[in-house]
C-alpha cells in the first residue's frame, strides 16, 4: 500500500502496508484502504468484522484466534477468508499495527 492512497498525508503506512499510527483509523480510512486494494465497497458485515478485530486486539494486544473473531459475529470459522482476500488483508484494513513476521504468517 502506498501512503498516498489513503488520501490523507498524515496517515502513514509501513513497508508492508500496515497503518503506523492505529489511532488515526476510522471506517472511512478502512474504506479507502479497501478500495486501494481492489476490494471495493465494504458491506456492514465486513465493517463489523474489522471492528471486532480491533476490539479483540485492544483487549489482548496481539493477534487473536481468527475463528474467534468469526464466532463473536455468529459466523463460520473461516469468515475472514470468505469476506476478505485474507485475514492479513482484513488486519491491514482494520488499521492494526504490523503484527511481526511470525504473526503475518498466521494471518496468511
Amino acid at each position: 500500500m502506498n501512503p498516498t492512497t489513503a488520501k490523507d498525508p498524515s496517515v502513514l503506512f509501513d513497508k508492508d502496508g500496515f497503518v503506523i499510527n492505529p489511532e488515526q483509523w476510522d471506517i472511512a480510512l478502512a474504506q479507502r484502504i479497501a478500495n486501494s486494494e481492489g476490494l471495493g465497497e465494504m458491506d456492514a458485515l465486513q465493517q463489523q468484522l474489522l471492528l471486532t478485530l480491533r476490539d479483540e486486539f485492544h483487549k489482548f494486544g496481539a493477534v487473536t484466534a481468527l475463528s474467534h473473531i468469526c464466532h463473536l459475529n455468529g459466523l463460520d470459522a473461516d469468515c475472514l477468508h470468505q469476506r476478505f482476500r485474507s485475514p492479513r488483508q482484513a488486519w491491514r484494513i482494520a488499521g492494526l499495527p504490523n503484527p511481526g513476521e511470525e504473526a503475518k504468517a498466521y494471518l496468511a
